[in-house]
């Protein structure tokens, strides 16, 4: 306990200091499709979802960004 209490630090965090990450907002959109996929195809495991939404990135050159969400939910139903 008393090497943790060494090595941690204390800051503090500005709202103009926060960096969002484009990445991040697309895990969240990536998150969500998955979820609309689950609730569409539940006897789909997480894996075949995600399998699936990775078949429509292939496919499209590998990429899924410029691609609608309902866009990439129908192509990946499809191929569930």
């Amino acid at each position: 306990e008393n090497s943790l209490q060494k090595t941690s630090t204390c800051f503090s965090v500005t709202s103009s200091d926060i960096f969002v990450s484009p990445y991040a907002l697309n895990l969240s959109s990536f998150t969500k499709l998955i979820r609309r996929l689950q609730v569409k195809h539940p006897a789909f495991s997480r894996d075949e979802i995600v399998g699936a939404v990775q078949e429509v990135r292939r496919m499209n050159k590998g990429v899924l960004s410029g691609l609608a969400i309902s866009s990439i939910e129908e192509k990946a139903s499809a191929i569930l």
